[in-house]
């Protein structure tokens, strides 16, 4: 088996990271407008933007994709670190991949001096959980929202 390399992104990626993101929207039964998808590829590629992406390669195929924003937080001083979006490729989970993806946040996040990295996954995603439950700890916080 290939190694996996976690990236950031670069310009040359859209493709493989359109791609992740359209299976990580079916992965939730979503849909997004195609001009939402567009601003969000070009706030990842802006420096200006607290946002990033990284993508997971094994050999030529990117196999994973990992979103996160950076962001004031009222509770210290330093930025937090919201891990947005996490999705791996079906033939890929339980290989380690989500980890190092996570892994590649911490470390990012570390070095942009960040105390904290914070996400959320939907109760069904059992298999998600279980690797969380690994690599964090639960918060016990209920998340309530109202779309506009």
């Amino acid at each position: 088996m290939t190694a996996v390399q976690i990236r950031p992104v670069s310009a040359a990626d859209h493709a493989a990271w359109l791609g992740l993101w359209l299976a990580y929207l079916r992965f939730y039964e979503t849909e997004l407008a195609d001009d939402v998808s567009a601003t969000t590829w070009q706030r990842l590629l802006d420096p200006a933007q607290p946002c990033h992406s990284a993508l997971a390669w094994q050999g030529d195929a990117a196999v994973g994709m990992v979103n996160f924003i950076y962001h004031r937080s009222n509770w210290s001083i330093e930025d937090a670190c919201y891990l947005q979006d996490l999705f791996v490729a079906p033939q890929q989970r339980g290989g380690g991949v989500g980890r190092q993806l996570i892994e590649y946040v911490y470390a990012s996040a570390t070095q942009h001096g960040s105390r904290k990295v914070h996400w959320l996954t939907h109760e069904t995603n059992s298999t998600a959980i279980g690797l969380y439950e690994q690599v964090a700890e639960r918060g016990g916080f209920i998340q309530f929202r109202k779309t506009f």
